[in-house]
């Protein structure tokens, strides 16, 4: 316990967590610091196009092998599955119907893209390897969750799975940009990264600090609007769901003989809530859905806790089944 109340309090004290606490407090304080639009969307796909090209650089210094071809699949059903558990959780514990809570548990299948980077950079100031192939996984792990939740809220109705959705799941901006640059990355390889290091490897902390103040801002402004709309079971869901889903990956990343930092970022992805990718797909097809509570819960309530005590947590729980 102590190790990890460690980790957290150095993880509180980063530059990137106190950037998301600024934000958080500004707008709680209605200050009218902001980021503008474009800013915000120019951020974001740096930090995306950064994240894929090292994630396929590594993979070209890894190579294609069963490994990486089983964890995708791992991913893959990790993201499908963890709807149906937060769906039963979240009916249990909040009085959400139907249609909102499976709007929220399809969330919880998909992942942060930004938790996953925090997670990363935790591991790197602590010295732990990871693969680099995990972004791969990141990748897949987006759409399957969305359609887990379709499933959930219609059984077999029709009209939720036309074309503008499968269209809005598989072309959404975010996985294009992430998958496009890994396979650009993954291509030119060493050479690729030498020639741009100086864009996509140094400034990359100082980007994401200002990506999350941004994100810091959101959640201020969601949490003030939004709150009101949850009870003590729904946020007691946003803080439960994530060591659900991280003990999942972790048993994932044991079956699949992920090293220490890798099961660790698998565990993150599994611990994670979507803010980009799910909801624009819930806007597509649950419109009736009240994008103040799942964006609450995915963004003001999961978001902090995972960036603050949830990758402390997990690095330490796995470093004491590593026996590292």
């Amino acid at each position: 316990m102590g190790e990890i109340l460690t980790l957290a309090a150095n993880n509180l004290l980063s530059p990137i967590v106190l950037c998301f606490a600024l934000g958080v407090s500004a707008a709680l304080a209605r200050s009218d610091l902001s980021v503008p639009e474009a800013a915000a969307k120019a951020l974001s796909i740096y930090l995306l196009f950064a994240i894929g090209f090292k994630g396929g650089v590594s993979v070209a210094a890894h190579g294609v092998d069963l490994t990486l071809g089983l964890s995708l699949v791992a991913g893959v059903i990790l993201s499908a599955l963890l709807p149906l558990i937060a769906f039963a959780l979240l009916r249990a514990l909040s009085g959400l119907d139907r249609l909102n809570a499976a709007a929220v548990a399809g969330h919880y299948g998909s992942i942060s893209i930004v938790t996953f980077v925090a997670a990363t950079s935790v591991l790197e100031s602590s010295g732990i390897a990871a693969e680099g192939y995990m972004v791969a996984v990141a990748a897949a792990m987006e759409a399957p969750a969305i359609l887990s939740a379709l499933w959930l809220i219609s059984r077999g109705e029709s009209g939720r799975m036309d074309a503008s959705l499968w269209r809005e799941i598989l072309l959404n901006g975010s996985i294009v940009l992430l998958v496009g640059a890994f396979f650009i990355g993954m291509i030119t390889g060493e050479e690729g990264l030498a020639e741009i290091s100086s864009f996509v490897v140094a400034p990359f902390k100082g980007v994401l600090c200002l990506f999350l103040l941004d994100m810091g801002l959101v959640a201020g402004r969601g949490l003030a609007k939004g709150g009101k709309l949850l009870g003590a079971g729904s946020i007691a869901f946003g803080v439960l769901m994530p060591p659900i889903g991280a003990a999942f990956g972790l048993l994932a990343g044991l079956v699949l003989g992920l090293s220490l930092g890798g099961t660790v970022l698998l565990m993150t992805l599994s611990a994670s809530a979507s803010y980009i990718a799910v909801p624009a797909a819930m806007r597509v097809a649950l419109p009736e859905a009240n994008p103040s509570i799942y964006l609450t819960l995915s963004l003001g309530v999961t978001f902090p806790f995972n960036l603050v005590l949830g990758i402390p947590l997990y690095l330490a729980v796995a470093s004491f089944v590593f026996g590292a």
